[in-house]
């Protein structure tokens, strides 16, 4: 197998696309030439043909290939899979792209290849479409395995009255598939021991095992000749029979995890032994049959053997005879994937779609599954993910994360999104509930394979808190540090039962978790911490990674790959006071305590004395969730913008939060995007979701510093960063973001790479890989939470005498009829009594 280690380095954006010549130089020839009328740029592409030697004495037909193609040499009995992985390892792209010789791309084959790579970094493959070259009829139209072992190609009609949608496969065709080059060599290339039948379902399977994304594209096509390997295992012949039978029996000891390989492998070699008789038309009655009867026939003992047979026989044997070489593999794979069996199944396809019609095979097909237990589709993983926020066409941080959770988890996992708010908005990826009380959510639970839960979810729900089913919390909120400042304005001792409530809840889901999520690395660093404060940071979790990342990882908030087309003005020349060409610095969130928009007012009311055409838009004032409290910081920004003169004229409210749906035309509307605060602790370990919108819509951007953007917006440079509560410095930070065209247009050019690494599937990967394979955290295997270990904690009787009990009670009580009234007060009760 080529080497990758010593890979040249690789140019982002730069596109290489290998043909290997597999006898017709021609036809290579004729594919480098097509890829001339591809629409992508030429000092973005690269081209690399894989051609043997010339014989000496005889005239090079590569002598005319120019750049941006060059030519690299081979053995002239290398393989075309040797073939594949030396080309890919002498390319200097961020993609590498495998042409099949005499395939002709479509004009638009690279460009919505790396399209579809731009939706994330999960995705790490993706596959075209292969069509005849008179576009009529499709040999790939995506690709489907067998639980023995036998990858067959999805085809069809070339152009379909009905569009195909993308999906994720299990493998791609190598006439026409793209791969991330450093995800290519990692994954070492295609296994030359499989002589082109089955090397691209093997690689993809790896890939799927290694946690990454195939993704299927039919809108990147090519088309290639009616003769062509569209299809895995092409060909007739006792000669590729012995390929395909030897072949299936490696993809599957190499793939199969422990638990399966036993019923799988056997049932395979069962299935093969049954093939090789059918080949040969033998049964019980004809081993006395006279040689003369059948033509290609070999005498075995008294019996008489096709070629068709010895060749199946011969594919055994030769699997057998190399198995010690294929352990190490193996072992390999093994310990590296991070996806179970079950999470691949559903790529997997029926197992008689790739046999031919064979009665007696057919037949022995199901037999042999049910006698050995083998199952495939179906295996999904089902995830129960709960917020207790409002999901609606208006929803606040934590329902847009949960909702994005769900869309990224329900690729590859059944899934279900529970609130005890009605909701009011409905997905066609994953189900939406509405989980009142404590019955109904005892129904969810019971369903669930793996709970996602945030904020104060465990704390309402007991079922929740007693489940043994494997839980992940999301602690990107640190809502104790919140309750610092939101409740601050409450009596002392309501408002320091408020912190301490906040973190029982957070301690209690850090103690039964088995996986948590927070938003950064700064973030991390505080929740281990408290992790090891409550006993979680022990020789169990330790042992198991030293670094801990099984048990805390890092998924920020995140956003939408694409954003939608503007389909409305909603704020230049619609909002009464902000006309079509003036500047509009939005402020993109809720204004709560923490936020510091008194020296935003007075550094705009120096701003429009120099600049008078720039307009503070405020995106939504009014919390889409009832139960989130009025802050005074709303009401003192109000009063100070008014008595500033700037209300209305250079400073204007929307005292509705805007639809989730029709962010966008707002966003779209602002040419920067502001966010002011004071430095505290929650300052220091907050993640701003707003910035991410401005992110989106790629405006620079002007903010305090002190939070976890503050160093992003620097280095990168996506904007400005000023110090807290400097009113001339913030005035000349939006000048700068509103008028310096040098400075927008450098953020501009800087602002595509980090979009990307927070797309939502980025963001998330760490838990969508967590549940391709879920696992209960090494101190929580015996069954019982109990047995997590917790430091002694000299204050902690007196901390419960305070805070546990009727005194608890009384105050969460009195906090309750504040806050939700006496209807709110009466459904809690209810709860905690069970009712």
């Amino acid at each position: 197998m080529e080497e990758f280690n010593s890979m040249p380095s690789h140019r982002p954006d730069l596109v290489s696309i290998v043909i290997v010549d597999d006898g017709s130089p021609e036809d290579t020839i004729s594919s480098v030439a097509a890829l001339e009328r591809v629409d992508w740029p030429r000092d973005l592409l690269e081209v690399v043909v894989v051609a043997p030697h010339t014989p000496e004495g005889r005239e090079d037909p590569f002598r005319s290939v120019q750049a941006p193609a060059r030519v690299v040499r081979t053995r002239a009995e290398a393989t075309v899979t040797a073939g594949l992985n030396l080309g890919a390892a002498n390319v200097r792209g961020q993609y590498v792209g495998f042409l099949e010789s005499g395939a002709r791309p479509e004009p638009d084959w690279i460009r919505q290849a790396v399209r579809t790579f731009h939706a994330g970094a999960q995705i790490g493959a993706v596959a075209s479409k292969v069509v005849s070259h008179d576009g009529a009829t499709a040999s790939f139209a995506g690709g489907s395995l067998t639980w023995f072992g036998r990858g067959y190609s999805l085809t069809g009609n070339g152009a379909p009255s009905a569009p195909e949608r993308p999906r994720d496969l299990l493998f791609g065709s190598r006439s026409a598939l793209f791969v991330r080059t450093k995800l290519f060599a990692d994954l070492g290339g295609f296994d030359e021991r499989l002589a082109a039948q089955f090397d691209d379902v093997d690689l993809g399977w790896r890939l799927n095992l290694f946690g990454h994304r195939l993704r299927y594209t039919p809108t990147s096509a090519v088309r290639a000749p009616e003769n062509g390997e569209g299809s895995p295992g092409d060909g007739d012949g006792p000669q590729a029979h012995y390929l395909r039978e030897r072949n299936s029996l490696i993809l599957l000891y190499k793939n199969v995890d422990d638990a399966n390989l036993g019923r799988f492998l056997a049932g395979a070699l069962g299935l093969a032994a049954r093939r090789a008789v059918t080949a040969s038309n033998l049964d019980s009655r004809s081993f006395d049959r006279p040689e003369s009867d059948r033509e290609d026939v070999s005498p075995v003992g008294e019996v008489t053997v096709g070629s068709e047979t010895l060749a199946g026989l011969y594919g055994i044997d030769q699997f057998v005879d190399i198995l010690g070489e294929l352990a190490p593999e193996r072992t390999r794979i093994q310990n590296r994937r991070v996806v179970r069996d079950d999470a691949v199944f559903p790529l997997f396809g029926n197992s008689t779609d790739a046999l031919q019609p064979d009665g007696p095979v057919r037949q022995s097909l199901d037999e042999i599954a049910g006698a050995l237990g083998i199952t495939t589709p179906g295996g999904r993983i089902r995830v129960l993910v709960i917020t207790g926020d409002l999901l609606g066409p208006r929803m606040a941080g934590p329902a847009i994360r949960a909702w994005n959770m769900c869309e990224q988890l329900a690729v590859r996992n059944d899934v279900r999104l529970v609130s005890p708010i009605k909701p009011t908005r409905a997905s066609t990826s994953f189900q939406v509930f509405h989980t009142p009380d404590d019955r109904a959510m005892r129904e969810h639970e019971e369903w669930a394979d793996v709970i996602v839960m945030q904020g104060y979810i465990l704390h309402q729900f007991r079922s929740l808190a007693r489940t043994e089913k494997i839980l992940v919390a999301d602690i990107y909120d640190p809502l104790h540090l919140e309750q610092l400042e939101q409740a601050r304005t409450a009596r002392f001792d309501d408002w320091n039962t408020h912190v301490i409530l906040a973190s029982e809840v957070l301690n209690e889901q850090i103690a039964k978790a088995d996986f948590l999520l927070c938003a950064s690395e700064k973030q991390r660093d505080f929740w281990l911490g408290q992790l090891a404060a409550v006993g979680r940071v022990n020789a169990m979790t330790y042992e198991a990674d030293n670094a801990l990342r099984d048990l805390l990882d890092v998924a920020p908030f995140g956003l939408d790959p694409d954003m939608p087309p503007q389909g409305r003005h909603a704020i230049k020349g619609t909002v009464p006071g902000i006309g079509p060409d003036d500047k509009v610095l939005l402020w993109g969130g809720g204004i709560y305590d923490w936020f510091d928009t008194a020296t935003l007012l007075r550094a705009m009311a120096k701003v429009v004395q120099t600049h008078p055409d720039a307009r503070l838009f405020f995106l939504g004032v009014a919390h889409p969730n009832p139960g989130v409290p009025v802050m005074k910081a709303q009401a003192k920004t109000f009063e100070l913008s008014a008595e500033l003169g700037l209300t209305d004229k250079y400073v204007f409210f929307n005292r509705e939060w805007v639809a989730f749906d029709d962010r966008h035309n707002y966003l779209l509307d602002a040419d920067a995007g502001v966010s002011t605060h004071f430095e505290h602790i929650e300052t220091s370990f907050s993640f701003r979701t707003r910035i991410l919108d401005y992110l989106w819509a790629r405006l620079p951007m002007v903010t305090t510093r002190g939070d976890g953007f503050a160093d992003l917006i620097d280095s990168s440079p996506l904007g400005v960063t000023v110090p807290e509560q400097d009113v001339d410095a913030l005035a000349e930070g939006i000048i700068r973001v509103l008028y310096d065209q040098d400075l927008r247009a450098t953020v501009a050019s800087a602002i595509e790479s980090v979009r990307e690494e927070f797309s939502w599937s980025h963001a998330l990967e760490p838990l969508t890989s967590f549940c391709a394979a879920p696992r209960t955290a090494p101190d929580r295997q015996r069954g019982s939470h109990a047995h997590v270990l917790r430091m002694p904690d000299p204050t902690a009787d007196a901390i419960r005498a305070r805070y546990r009990g009727l005194g608890k009670s009384a105050r969460l009580a009195s906090h309750y009829l504040v806050r939700e009234g006496p209807r709110g007060l009466v459904r809690r009760v209810r709860f905690r009594l069970g009712f």
